[in-house]
């Protein structure tokens, strides 16, 4: 029997033509997404999928508020990560993170147009709230040389004609980040330049029902991949020839078998290295009883970020006393923190109130206490007291907020540091910690 074409591109031809998140099912689809490993891992957890329609016009219209809000005439975007906010549309995310050649604006009245590469205006068609498509955003001295400014004033020219239509009798536009040119061809035009950046953040910090599903749904791939990568790491750091970076792959590896999409920074370290924090990892080879500690940073299914941390020790021996203490200390400081957390909470308060590291780890205590996240780190920060700046963040949580709550735990010269973190979420009447992923029992003194 031949099979027809209908059939061999699906996906998954069992599933029909919809997939469970609202998403048409064929190999071929625009949209980049979660893979059949990662929907059926979801399935046997119970979980539910976002359906990204609503996703979609949940964000478009948060940016439209904002925009109707502040009266501006609309927002410009050219970041990569409020491009997908806005849009849920990708292309080349960390090319174009440092050779910005896509754009979106949304008009007050949430008319959005896309310019992308010239050779892909497709890759937003799947969304019907982006009206047009275009070309001509791609202001950068690589691809304009000396005539980027010629390249900038016809794209200025476009917004200008574009918000003449949608804003009439508005001037002031906000912008998030723009190159050079871009930003004096803009203000040539006669726009008033505003803070993009205050806009998208704001927008993006309050989470609506199908992200957070889409946030339980992305945490599950995640914890899934550091579990393989701890399995692997207790398989192979005892034979003696596995590094850091061997186990770091196994996190990229499994989250792009998910759908998931890159990792921002490659913060694993092993013994010694993890003193002090921030080195990221290497090709040295991790030793039998030693530390290995972690932070995710990852950007996986659905473009959500899953920013956790654990510290693993890995050995047939006991850790030490003192790592024993610093593991506890630093769990009780991100469970202490976290029970401060609930809506109508004031920033500057839970930097008030919050749990006090031993004087030992002050110096080298993490950079904040808590940071928003979505599709990446967001707003809000909230700093510890020593580092807390008067009226930066004089802003009250929300339900739909997700935060991060940090521990670093190491005393400056020693031998190891302890890194925890958990991703949670603002509910209507306290805080719900998404993060499942259990805390190493051998530090944890349990063993």
């Amino acid at each position: 029997m031949n099979t027809h074409y209908s059939d061999t591109r699906k996906i998954d031809p069992s599933l029909g033509e919809i997939l469970g998140d609202g998403t048409p099912n064929n190999a071929d689809r625009i949209e980049i997404g979660p893979t059949l490993l990662a929907f059926s891992e979801w399935q046997a957890a119970g979980l539910q999928l976002p359906n990204l329609a609503n996703m979609r016009e949940y964000r478009w219209r948060r940016l439209t508020q904002h925009i109707v809000d502040r009266g501006y005439a609309g927002l410009l975007m050219f970041d990569p990560l409020n491009i997908r906010y806005a849009t849920d549309s990708t292309n080349m995310q960390l090319w174009n993170t440092h050779n910005p050649f896509r754009a979106v604006l949304v008009c007050a009245d949430g008319y959005m147009v896309m310019w992308d590469y010239k050779n892909a205006p497709f890759l937003s068609k799947f969304n019907p709230l982006v009206r047009e498509q275009r070309a001509g955003a791609d202001l950068f001295y690589f691809d304009r040389g000396d005539k980027v400014d010629v390249a900038a004033d016809v794209f200025s020219n476009e917004v200008r004609v574009l918000l003449e239509e949608h804003a009439p009798g508005l001037k002031r536009l906000a912008v998030d980040k723009v190159m050079l040119y871009g930003l004096r061809a803009l203000e040539a035009q006669g726009f008033e330049i505003m803070e993009g950046e205050e806009v998208t953040e704001k927008a993006r910090s309050v989470k609506g029902p199908d992200e957070i599903l889409a946030m339980r749904c992305a945490s599950h791939a995640c914890e899934t991949a550091v579990a393989e990568m701890e399995r692997v790491a207790r398989a192979g750091v005892p034979q003696g020839n596995m590094s850091e970076d061997d186990i770091w792959a196994v996190l990229h590896a499994e989250n792009i078998r998910r759908g998931g999409e890159w990792i921002e920074t490659r913060l694993l370290a092993s013994g010694q290295r993890s003193n002090p924090w921030f080195q990221e990892c290497g090709p040295r080879i991790v030793q039998n009883n030693e530390i290995v500690a972690f932070d995710t940073d990852l950007v996986g299914s659905y473009g959500i970020c899953v920013d956790i941390s654990r510290t693993w020790w890995i050995g047939d021996q006991k850790p030490s006393n003192e790592m024993v203490y610093a593991m506890r200390h630093a769990h009780e400081h991100i469970m202490t923190n976290m029970e401060m957390l609930k809506p109508g909470v004031m920033i500057p308060d839970l930097t008030a109130n919050c749990h006090r590291l031993d004087d030992q780890f002050q110096a080298q205590k993490y950079g904040c206490l808590m940071h928003g996240v979505g599709l990446c780190d967001e707003w809000p920060l909230v700093a510890y007291p020593d580092k807390a700046v008067p009226g930066a963040f004089d802003y009250a949580l929300e339900p739909g907020m997700v935060l991060c709550v940090e521990a670093l735990v190491g005393s400056v010269g020693g031998t190891f540091s302890i890194k925890l973190e958990d991703q949670v979420l603002i509910t209507e009447y306290g805080y719900e910690n998404l993060t499942k992923y259990p805390f190493d029992p051998a530090l944890m003194g349990e063993l």
